[in-house]
């Protein structure tokens, strides 16, 4: 399976994604650990996370599948959201809660 396959196979499988540097209970980066006390605010319950510093090829190869140059990035429902910044912006505006919630319907 190419690596792009296998980005897409992780975001399609799961409502919510994250591409992150370290884990949730051991972030490597303050962009992945603020990003994953948003969710987790907003109500996200069990995450499903990948570390891109355990996987160099999703490291090299997620930017050109997403079009998104930085980690963490977020997905929910296939959809590429973004990283810890607007993450931020959708909790704080309360947007981040929704999508989860319907997400995790889905």
């Amino acid at each position: 399976m190419q690596v792009s396959q296998r980005i897409q196979a992780e975001v399609e499988g799961h409502p919510v994604v994250l591409f992150m540097k370290g884990t949730p209970q051991f972030p490597m980066c303050g962009f992945s650990s603020r990003t994953v006390q948003a969710l987790k605010t907003a109500g996200a319950g069990e995450l499903y996370t990948i570390n891109v510093l355990e996987e160099p090829e999703i490291r090299a190869n997620l930017p050109r599948y997403s079009n998104w140059p930085t980690f963490p990035q977020l997905f929910i429902n296939g959809e590429l959201i973004g990283g810890c910044d607007i993450t931020l912006e959708l909790l704080e505006s309360g947007e981040l809660a929704r999508m989860l919630a319907e997400a995790q319907k889905a």
